[in-house]
């Protein structure tokens, strides 16, 4: 079970607690994604941290106090402020190759928003996976889930606001800002109105799919890129999603490049969805921990007749009660873990 991090104060502070509990996990991710991105997109470390510089400029413009923070987590780790910039601009550099897995879905029933999904990656990247409690000076308190040395992923705040995500493979790369940090963007939100004007107006630069919903109970799928927003609006009181696009803003200016089990999935989620089970904890994680279709099912387990590197399996997966403002992790694959670690916000 995994421990979470708790960081107060100033962005500095924070992102300086951050790189000094979880510094030996920080260059361990580093390590992976740079056998990523030599693997994939034939760029070594220094490379890629000259490609991540070009994001500065757009984070300087829609979001500039979080700089702070990313030099406070190079500074607690030992490292460099470019190179925590460049593990947060990992999308950007690397899927126009690589893509993770991940099924998410948002359910309202009975006056309860739910969220869940999940976050299927590298095995080589289990150990490096975080859960950040925030309690910034200046924005509200938030639980993130995701990669150390990462600004944010996915989660919740004392709003009541959930992110999920889902990665997309695309060749497109705009000025955006980065994936990751949008993502902690969002989680500083203070509701859905908010969240909806900055996948709107500040951009992302690379596709991708987030999935915000609150505890109103208002919820819609987002498949961001440099452009405008392809929206996915609930239906029967969901929306689920995979790894490709498919709302027709999104669809028409963009190219994918989904593997075939994203279809799958999808299919399958819509399958366990429709109807839907009686939403409550566990009724949800077994929609997480569904087998059919294997290789190619929700849960994801190691497929050996994949090569190495494009071997993807669910590392975490989440449940999201926004109305209780708590969020529930099992580390691992869904099916077998053995204990649920639950965070609540006041």
């Amino acid at each position: 079970m995994l421990d979470i991090t708790h960081l107060r104060g100033s962005r500095h502070a924070i992102g300086v607690a951050h790189g000094q509990r979880h510094a030996a996990q920080i260059q361990r991710s580093i390590e992976v994604y740079d056998r990523l991105f030599q693997d994939f997109v034939g760029l070594d470390w220094a490379a890629a941290r000259q490609e991540a510089r070009r994001f500065i400029p757009a984070i300087e413009r829609a979001f500039p106090a979080i700089l702070n923070e990313l030099e406070g987590i190079a500074e607690g780790a030992g490292l460099q402020r470019d190179d925590i910039l460049t593990l947060n601009c990992r999308s950007e550099i690397s899927l126009t190759q690589a893509s993770g897995g991940c099924s998410a879905f948002s359910l309202y029933q009975q006056g309860r928003q739910w969220l869940a999904q999940n976050w299927d990656w590298r095995l080589d990247q289990l150990d490096n996976v975080v859960v950040l409690h925030i309690e910034s000076d200046d924005a509200p308190p938030l639980v993130s889930v995701g990669e150390a040395g990462m600004l944010a992923k996915i989660g919740l705040n004392a709003h009541g606001l959930g992110v999920c995500l889902n990665a997309i493979r695309s060749q497109t790369c705009g000025d955006g800002l980065p994936i990751h940090v949008a993502l902690r963007k969002l989680l500083e939100s203070d509701g859905f109105t908010s969240a909806q004007r900055i996948v709107a107006e500040d951009r992302v630069a690379s596709p991708a799919h987030f999935l915000v919903a609150s505890a109103a109970g208002q919820a819609a799928g987002f498949e961001v890129q440099p452009g405008p927003p392809g929206v996915l609006e609930p239906s029967g009181g969901r929306v689920t999603h995979t790894n490709h696009l498919y709302a027709a803003a999104a669809t028409a200016y963009v190219t994918d490049f989904s593997k075939p089990d994203s279809h799958v999935r999808l299919r399958r989620l819509n399958e366990l969805l429709d109807p839907p089970p009686e939403a409550g904890v566990s009724a949800l994680f077994d929609v997480l921990s569904d087998h059919h279709n294997a290789p190619m099912s929700i849960c994801k387990h190691t497929d050996v007749d994949l090569p190495e590197a494009e071997r993807m399996e669910t590392l975490f997966a989440v449940v999201m009660a926004l109305d209780k403002r708590t969020l529930h992790l099992r580390y691992g694959y869904p099916c077998k873990a053995r204990q649920t670690l639950s965070i609540t916000l006041d």
